[in-house]
């Protein structure tokens, strides 16, 4: 019996090449026995992209067409493909021709292996330099942040089970960051070394400001990662530590002002002109502050309708066999 498979594609403006794209994965559906889900999901597209997706829907029943009204993001073209998705496998790429589909298989081998999220490695990326170094520098960062060391976290090639994509919430750029909120939740994150193709259409979407959107979502990600069910914890700690500093300081001039007071010999000082007292009282008001957006993250936690951990398995007992049969 065929194995299903379902390929997540979002695109950009991607129309020179889709047709080839589409004739690749069907020859490697057939070469290794898939029975293919093939989604497109235009996001936002200027050019003739939807005019081909929907001609390749119009040819071949395996092929589904999403058009998205406006250009939302990546993280958005893959979500709404995700939510799309049938087979027990998913499959994203990229529409650019760079991502080879011959490695699909080789993705699929390392789920059959236990793994939940397969990530692929560009080992001989062909792009130029200034792309390159700095994702080497990214990636590095991501995976000391994070614990999930990969060579490649962005990389557009990777192979999902189904259960896995279920339970992320993709927004902004989080696309970049998958295998690492994948990983929070408890699944098992593999790599494998994949080919990467020089680019043959279209150009890239991605100029220098996304250095810095990374950058942005990276310390997104670890605060969800580390602490989206406990915000009290990093925001509380970073206000006791200000308010305790705070309180210690006011204190430590209360006693210079009642010993300067009553002691024989010691200057009286005047707080007003002190500018320690200032520091002190600053160090107290962020305290609170950050203690109170604290106390309201954690309720913000606590009211969310998902919860909090993600079931692997379920045996059931006798009793509820029961209640489920009647």
């Amino acid at each position: 019996m065929p194995r299903a498979v379902s390929v997540v594609i979002p695109l950009l403006n991607e129309a020179s090449s889709l047709v080839e794209l589409h004739r690749e994965l069907n020859a490697i559906a057939e070469a290794s026995d898939y029975a293919l889900q093939t989604i497109f999901v235009d996001d936002g597209s200027t050019d003739a992209s939807w005019e081909v997706i929907q001609s390749l829907a119009a040819q071949d029943p395996t092929v589904e067409a999403i058009r998205l009204r406006r250009n939302f993001g990546k993280a958005a073209a893959l979500d709404a493909g995700f939510c799309a998705a049938c087979a027990p496998i998913v499959v994203t790429m990229d529409a650019d021709g760079q991502d080879d589909p011959a490695e699909v298989p080789r993705l699929l081998a390392k789920i059959d292996e236990g793994n939940d999220v397969v990530s692929g490695w560009k080992i001989d990326r062909k792009d130029p330099w200034h792309k390159r170094w700095p994702s080497l520098v990214f990636n590095a960062l991501v995976s000391w942040l994070t614990g999930v060391r990969l060579h490649d976290h962005n990389c557009g090639l990777k192979a999902y089970r189904l259960e896995a994509v279920e339970q992320l919430r993709l927004y902004g750029e989080l696309h970049r960051f998958i295998p690492v909120l994948a990983a929070a939740q408890g699944f098992r994150i593999g790599e494998v070394a994949v080919h990467h193709r020089a680019r043959e259409f279209g150009k890239s979407k991605y100029g220098a400001t996304r250095l810095i959107k990374g950058l942005l979502d990276l310390m997104t990600v670890k605060f969800l990662t580390g602490y989206g069910d406990r915000p009290q914890h990093a925001l509380g700690s970073v206000g006791l530590l200000a308010f305790g500093a705070g309180c210690l300081g006011l204190f430590y001039l209360a006693c210079r002002w009642v010993i300067s007071r009553v002691a024989p010999g010691f200057e009286p000082i005047h707080l007003h002109e002190t500018a320690a007292i200032f520091y002190a009282l600053t160090l107290c008001l962020v305290g609170a502050q950050f203690l109170a957006v604290a106390l309201l993250g954690a309720m913000v936690a606590a009211s969310r309708e998902r919860p909090s951990y993600v079931v692997a398995q379920h045996t059931l007992g006798e009793a509820a066999r029961r209640r489920e049969a009647s």
